[in-house]
């Protein structure tokens, strides 16, 4: 499993989140009750500024770390996440992709 963020995303997070990329920033991705994410009905996918504590999956782009913790990876089942920003409606949007 793995995370890819394109670059209109990370400059979404670096303006919503107030982000500097000074190293010690992060975002964490993590299932959540409720919603409907196309992988797991009656879950979605929430967004923190969160420690790392048991990490899964991660990805380093200019100083900010983005990562899922292990106990969420249930969540994924074979997929990778990929991170886009839509400038048609000018949010983020997940895409789930199968693993290779």
């Amino acid at each position: 499993m793995k995370i890819e963020i394109t670059k209109p995303a990370l400059a979404w997070f670096k303006q919503e989140f107030d982000l500097q990329g000074k190293g010690e920033e992060t975002i964490r991705f993590y299932a959540r009750l409720g919603g409907c994410a196309s992988i797991q009905t009656g879950f979605s996918l929430g967004i923190s500024q969160d420690t790392p504590s048991t990490i899964g999956v991660s990805q380093e782009m200019e100083g900010i770390l983005f990562f899922i913790e292990q106990e969420d990876l249930w969540f994924f089942k074979q997929y990778d996440l990929k991170v886009k920003f839509s400038r048609k409606r000018n949010e983020i949007e997940f895409v789930y992709e199968e693993s290779a």
